[in-house]
């Protein structure tokens, strides 16, 4: 089964690491992208670029609206994620508490909807 390990942080909390520390912080995330990789476990990761580099795409009454991001009603930023394959809810919640950013900010765990003709509970 699949999971969305979303990662969020305010930007209090990202600004908070040392700039000396900052390329250590990224280098554990790319090492913890290789253990869940030889595990099997790593579907993908990526960092995402700062929320104000975002755009909202809304489509009302066939009119397309964008708006310059973030536009979220929230203090805490999406700035990464991982996707990972987990056999239980459990296993998934332990990977997420992995990910390095777990000490910065706060990781959101979410089964992915199994696409048509996948059975809910297949992991791998």
């Amino acid at each position: 089964m699949r999971y969305l390990c979303m990662i969020f942080a305010t930007d209090a909390q990202t600004n908070a690491i040392p700039p000396d520390e900052l390329p250590g912080f990224v280098n554990a995330h790319l090492d913890y992208d290789d253990r869940l990789s030889a595990s099997g476990n790593l579907v993908a990761s990526e960092g995402l670029e700062s929320s104000d580099k975002a755009v909202v795409v809304r489509m009302r009454n066939g009119r397309l609206s964008v708006t310059d991001g973030p536009f979220v009603e929230t203090n805490e930023q999406l700035g990464g994620f991982y996707l990972v394959e987990a056999a239980s809810d459990e296993e998934a919640v332990r990977m997420a508490a992995g990910i390095p950013s777990a000490r910065v900010g706060s990781i959101e765990v979410r089964p992915v909807i199994a696409r048509r003709g996948e059975a809910r509970g297949d992991a791998r």
